[in-house]
């Protein structure tokens, strides 16, 4: 849900002015010295472009500091929730939610061995207590005859795997809801529920790991990776129901056969068992499955994003709107420095037109949406070079450009 990336970018000496044109506000192509027309690219030192900016983030829906400034305020969760998303109704929640588990991005499923611990067959249903061999310090799961079965094996502290048993169909582990320990390429982590091996169809080699678990300790591998443990409780709590609705939304409209929602910032960051904090697990269980809810009875569409910038974005929903916020006082004029060469770059990214633009020249807003600071946010942006230009929606060159949000101006 956040993009929280960081800019790093070379910045150049060359002293730059700003002009706004009649209909182009933030356009760079003056010398600051001399004020005339700059000198051909060839024949100066390329251009960089300072921004400046407020907020972090989209800016729909909760702004997280915004909650934590209410909360300061002695506003309850209620409160927040309805200040940020007005016109939702609350309604209840539960279930599984099956979460696509990235790091681990090998075939298998590798487990630590633990006391409880169950291999359990989709394609016949039976379930096996994993107990012996003593020597087992790991267990693996392994897609076989092209998908169409499982092969469970174990391992002990050194040696080859020993094949136990295969089973038709997908595969499982489970621990009686205990956390289990995932081993991924990147390292070891515990979660909650449990731990699949399956894949788009139901007949293919290339699985992937799946998390299938209660959707209340779900959010307890969410709402610390979202926000700090040691806010609010109120905020804590707004975070809850947030990320509740928002992954009950998912569920609802997830297009993949063997999981719903990713463990990401393009759906929630998800770090299970291994993440979760007593403070906001006890704000997850003072809000236990509490959502918010549309006319039509569904999960809203509840974005959130660190900060707004002191403006919320109108968004895709009507209860997204755009409005002053007036707890939100985080991420105010941060700065950052495009370069000729990632201007470049940007440029051939964009995804609407990738341009060689060739040297780079200027840099000229097209269009704010009227609310907030600099007259609004970014919609829209032309990059111009001396091989041509090219136009990308604010959130675009937010992106590319690793910029904290669209609500900057250039100069």
């Amino acid at each position: 849900m956040k993009l929280l990336v960081a800019l790093s970018a070379l910045v150049l000496t060359t002293a730059l002015a700003v002009t706004a044109p009649a209909g182009a506000e933030d356009d760079l192509t003056l010398d600051a010295v001399t004020g005339r027309a700059a000198e051909p690219a060839a024949e100066r030192a390329a251009p960089s472009v300072r921004v400046t900016g407020n907020g972090y983030g989209h800016g729909h829906g909760l702004s997280q500091y915004g909650a934590q400034g209410a909360a300061g305020q002695g506003l309850s969760h209620r409160e927040i929730l309805g200040f940020y998303y007005p016109g939702l109704t609350w309604g209840r929640a539960g279930g599984n939610v099956s979460v696509l588990l990235t790091a681990d991005t090998s075939t298998d499923v590798v487990v630590v061995d633990r006391g409880g611990l169950r291999y359990r067959s989709l394609g016949n249903g039976r379930t096996v207590r994993l107990t012996k061999p003593r020597a087992a310090r790991l267990w693996r799961i392994t897609p076989s005859a092209g998908g169409r079965t499982s092969t469970l094996a174990w391992k002990g502290q050194r040696g080859r795997w020993t094949k136990v048993r295969t089973t038709p169909g997908e595969a499982q582990f489970t621990a009686g809801g205990e956390p289990i320990t995932l081993v991924t390429p990147s390292g070891r982590r515990a979660y909650r529920g449990v731990l699949r091996s399956a894949g788009a169809t139901a007949t293919t080699v290339q699985r992937d790991t799946v998390n299938v678990v209660p959707l209340d300790s779900y959010l307890k591998g969410v709402v610390p990776r979202e926000v700090p443990a040691s806010w609010r409780a109120a905020a804590l709590r707004s975070q809850a129901v947030a990320a509740r609705t928002y992954a009950a939304f998912d569920r609802r409209d997830g297009t993949a056969r063997h999981y719903q929602i990713c463990d990401t910032t393009s759906c929630q960051v998800y770090g299970g068992f291994t993440d979760e904090h007593p403070a906001t697990n006890r704000a997850i269980d003072a809000t236990r499955g509490q959502v918010l809810l549309t006319a039509d009875g569904l999960p809203a569409f509840t974005q959130f994003s660190a900060s707004n910038g002191g403006y919320l974005a109108a968004g895709s929903q009507p209860y997204l709107v755009a409005k002053r916020d007036p707890y939100d006082t985080a991420y105010r004029g941060w700065t950052a420095t495009i370069s000729a060469d990632l201007a470049r770059r940007v440029a051939a990214a964009n995804p609407d037109d990738p341009t060689d633009i060739g040297t780079f020249r200027s840099m000229t807003v097209l269009g704010r949406d009227g609310g907030g600071a600099y007259g609004g946010r970014v919609t829209s942006i032309r990059i111009t070079g001396t091989a041509g230009s090219t136009v990308l929606t604010g959130e675009n060159f937010r992106y590319l450009a690793a910029l904290r949000s669209t609500l900057f101006t250039l100069g």
